[in-house]
């Protein structure tokens, strides 16, 4: 009751229902329905997000989902050391990535985000968050610690079934990694990382289903910007690309019709094709499973991760064919 009691008196508010739901918290209350959420990153890596969201909605980008104030004017509150951030709960559906209606939709709410997000200094007292100009040393980090890792399975003397496959099937995703740091040093990566510094511009980071929520007007409601920073737009969109591919088999014309629908709002320059041509070579999702096995990032059990390397695995030849369609689609030679 102590932390229900510390969340009405820091919002003002009196809580009537509480429900977990994915992480966050549904509350009903009497000022209406909201959405309680505790955060794993400070207060002033807070204060950039909430930021953010801010100069969206001054800049006419109305649909995300904003903080309120407690009683102080923060947009936290602090109860036994944590951090818990409250805002409205958003009506509407998940996106749907199997509908390229949706799709479609979404791409474009994505680009009216990266319009409306130009020109955001952050307030003073609050962290800025930015991975411009890191990739090309996030990507030769990863592809050393892809031979790490291997070593690692290597070393262990009773070798899991994720140990055995990833030890197989190692050397053609890293061979992958390395093609995509060739090509973004092939790239103009440098000069759009100036240009986006100079636009001061963000990403959300984290565009996926649920996060992407349609009202019942079909219109783009966009939530959890937890992770958004300044970076190139690129790495949004080959992200949203990914997500929205690996569940449709890799077909080329939902990207297709992605980017189409992207430019239709915000026009793509054709060096930022070759960012996203990069972005979509790396195999992040490969990587990023390995890290969190070998590095004991999540508390998943042995047949969640053996699932999902063996269905990243399986994929690997319609992805292959979508990479090479990509190539040729976007003129992307090597």
């Amino acid at each position: 009751m102590m932390r229900e009691f510390e969340i009405e008196r820091q919002f003002n508010i009196k809580i009537e229902v509480i429900r977990p739901n994915k992480g966050i918290y549904y509350l009903k209350t009497n000022a209406g329905e909201r959405c309680l959420k505790r955060i794993n990153f400070g207060a002033q890596k807070l204060l950039f997000v909430c930021g953010a969201k801010e100069h969206l909605i001054n800049n006419g980008f109305t649909k995300v989902d904003r903080y309120y104030l407690n009683n102080e004017g923060e947009p936290y509150a602090i109860v036994n050391e944590d951090l818990y951030t409250l805002t409205e709960w958003i009506q509407g559906r998940e996106c749907d990535f199997h509908n390229i209606n949706d799709v479609e939709i979404a791409a474009k709410g994505l680009a009216k985000l990266h319009e409306a997000s130009k020109g955001y200094d952050p307030p003073e007292n609050s962290k800025l968050k930015s991975d411009l100009g890191r990739w090309p040393h996030l990507m030769e980090k990863r592809i050393k610690s892809l031979d790490k890792m291997r070593d690692m399975a290597r070393k262990r003397n009773n070798k899991t079934e994720f140990d055995m496959t990833y030890i197989k099937s190692m050397e053609n995703y890293k061979a992958l990694a390395i093609r995509a740091n060739n090509i973004l040093k092939s790239s103009e990566y440098e000069t759009i990382c100036a240009l986006t510094e100079e636009e001061k511009s963000f990403c959300h980071h984290d565009y996926t289903y649920h996060n992407i929520i349609l009202d019942n007007t079909n219109e783009v409601n966009i939530i959890d910007f937890d992770y958004c920073k300044r970076e190139v737009r690129s790495y949004d969109i080959a992200n949203f690309i990914t997500k929205v591919l690996k569940r449709n088999e890799w077909n080329i014309s939902y990207a297709e019709r992605i980017i189409s629908a992207y430019n239709s709002v915000s026009e793509l320059k054709e060096s930022e094709y070759r960012l996203i041509f990069a972005f979509l070579v790396f195999p992040q999702r490969y990587w990023r499973l390995a890290n969190r096995f070998y590095y004991n990032e999540v508390t998943w059990g042995q047949n969640t991760f053996n699932k999902k390397i063996n269905s990243i695995i399986e994929e690997n030849q319609n992805y292959t064919k979508f990479i090479e369609d990509f190539k040729v689609l976007y003129n992307q030679c090597e």
